[in-house]
């Protein structure tokens, strides 16, 4: 049974940098696209961005584009978000999401202080 897990979060300033990883089990992820949802209190869940299953295909939110970068290294079923150029805004809980299974992960918080 595929098992998403997020791990990266935290907090941090204004205009820092963030990592968020999203580690996978199961033999098939390099097939699946995979993307990154977040959720900001008393919002709904909104999409971040997507990556294809080999990498070379990756889609953003306008309001992050640019700041962040998704990737992905299949030799370590494990996908990736970094976060530069943090604001307050990009505060939320931050879900990882295997589009092709429709499997979403826990979560992990991004606090960005003012």
């Amino acid at each position: 049974q595929v098992q998403l897990v997020e791990s990266g979060g935290g907090l941090v300033q204004a205009g820092g940098s963030l990592r968020l990883s999203c580690a996978a089990s199961g033999r098939t992820f390099s097939s699946y696209t995979m993307g990154w949802f977040r959720q900001a209190p008393g919002k709904e869940r909104e999409f971040v961005a997507r990556i294809s299953g080999s990498g070379d295909i990756t889609y953003y939110a306008d309001s992050v584009k640019g700041r962040f970068t998704i990737s992905r290294d299949n030799a370590k079923n494990t996908v990736y978000l970094q976060m530069n150029s943090l604001k307050p805004e990009d505060t939320a809980v931050y879900y990882c999401v295997a589009h092709s299974i429709g499997l979403w992960g826990q979560g992990t918080l991004v606090t960005v202080s003012s």
